[in-house]
């Protein structure tokens, strides 16, 4: 749920670099984080500032920085720019966007939102080794500089995507986690709907608590629909779902304390029933760019310098805490999604002066966490899934050649039986092969004709 931190509308912020048909190229290298007058020591939303504020530091010093874990991301695929170009950074999974029929577009982030996001979960800039990842200031690193990024691509260069494509993603993210070679223990989803249906019964909400009881720690931005009433939620799909964890957007304020911190106006609410878990840095943020992307030329008051781009939104504060995760799972291999729901939530600062509807617990602290014991943890009730995949889309629809796609039905016209569905998940048996749920999802399948829209917001 990304913003531009000099617009008022509710597009996610992009960071990706696709220019015509070729890859925007950037040199590689042991490059600082910015060139010119920019200070990152000066700047509160830069990566040295968000990683001092978060206690990310803290877990470096003790040798932890992420090492070993895999953290899912579903986006709008990754571009290798400087800062995620160490060989295996990013592991690609299959592209499930539109962008997959073009074989110079297939798992490059032509809208940008995903190496932005990649950033700061796991940037690493070539040429530091983990032994100066503590006292480094000027080099790009992100919350946890040795996690490995895999990338599921369901959103494409205009941010097209249907609520059929992300559950797709969550399945092959679930049924893929134990590959050879594969370690996925953090999902990462920027992402949500204004779903006219409760979380027990919705298709995606009831897809992410699924990859949570799998193991898999499900980390979802809260929205940017900003504060309602106390009473009244604006929290989207699936982060409304209590059996995840919703991460809202906090504002430093152009310090490194924490004490001074507030929630931005646009970082979504919740109420009695739900609210987010916690809140994370999210306003200001300095992370990778490349330029030529769909939001870096529709914003570019958001560049930095050549290399970085700053935005503001729920979804940066959910790649902070997916980065924070990774961490905390490397410090402790066997602690199970609740178990670290918990131990965050238990060692967070609460914010002065803040409604606990738009906070939650309170903000990130890990340097608390990191000596904190792993708490015990209760599972709660599962939600069902066999709700409307219709309703699941909320007020958002993708349109081709004048038709809007509406029904129970996914981008190839294949009926979906969310009942059906959610036993297929449960069995983790909804792909097979290339095939989800009866359709293959290939690039040499699809009609040269496709839905379009901006449905990634």
């Amino acid at each position: 749920m990304g913003r531009t931190t000099r617009t008022r509308g509710r597009r996610l912020v992009a960071f990706g670099a696709l220019v015509g048909l070729g890859v925007a190229t950037l040199p590689i290298g042991a490059h600082a984080l910015g060139s010119g007058s920019y200070n990152p020591l000066d700047d509160a939303g830069s990566p040295y500032a968000l990683t001092v504020m978060t206690g990310a530091r803290r877990y470096w010093q003790g040798g932890f920085t992420g090492a070993g874990v895999d953290v899912a991301m579903i986006d709008s695929g990754v571009v290798t720019v400087n800062g995620l170009a160490t060989a295996g950074k990013v592991v690609h999974g299959p592209d499930l966007s539109f962008d997959s029929q073009a074989g110079n577009l297939t798992r490059l982030d032509g809208f940008g939102h995903g190496t932005h996001m990649a950033g700061l979960i796991a940037g690493h800039a070539n040429g530091v080794a983990p032994s100066q990842y503590a006292n480094d200031t000027q080099h790009f690193l992100g919350m946890a500089p040795d996690a490995r990024i895999v990338s599921v691509k369901v959103a494409n260069a205009q941010g097209a995507t249907d609520v059929s494509q992300v559950i797709a993603a969550i399945d092959w993210v679930v049924q893929h986690r134990r590959d050879p070679g594969i370690n996925i223990r953090v999902l990462n989803l920027s992402f949500g709907t204004d779903s006219d249906q409760g979380f027990e019964v919705d298709p995606l909400a009831y897809a992410v608590e699924r990859a949570w009881r799998a193991g898999i720690f499900v980390v979802v931005a809260a929205g940017n629909a900003g504060f309602v009433s106390k009473k009244t939620s604006s929290m989207t799909s699936p982060a409304y779902n209590p059996n995840i964890m919703a991460v809202g957007a906090a504002d430093p304020n152009g310090t490194l304390a924490t004490d001074d911190d507030t929630v931005p106006a646009f970082s979504s609410n919740g109420n009695k029933a739900r609210r987010p878990d916690m809140v994370t840095p999210g306003a200001h943020l300095v992370s990778l760019r490349v330029p030529g992307s769909f939001v870096d030329v529709m914003f570019s008051a958001g560049a930095v310098t050549p290399e970085l781009f700053r935005g503001s939104g729920t979804s940066q504060a959910a790649a902070v805490m997916s980065g924070a995760a990774a961490l905390v799972i490397q410090q402790r291999p066997t602690i199970t999604p609740d178990q670290l729901r918990k131990l965050l939530t238990n060692t967070a600062d609460p914010l002065r002066k803040v409604r606990s509807e738009r906070q939650g617990a309170g903000t990130l602290d890990l340097a608390r966490t990191f000596a904190t014991v792993t708490p015990n943890a209760a599972r709660s009730t599962p939600s069902k899934g066999a709700g409307a995949l219709e309703l699941a889309r909320g007020s958002v629809r993708l349109v081709r050649d004048g038709v809007t796609l509406r029904g129970e039905r996914d981008i190839f016209g294949r009926s979906v039986d969310s009942a059906a569905l959610a036993a297929a998940e449960d069995a983790e048996r909804s792909w097979a092969g290339g095939v989800w749920n009866g359709s293959t999802w290939s690039g040499s399948t699809w009609s040269g004709s496709t839905w379009s829209g901006s449905t990634w917001s």
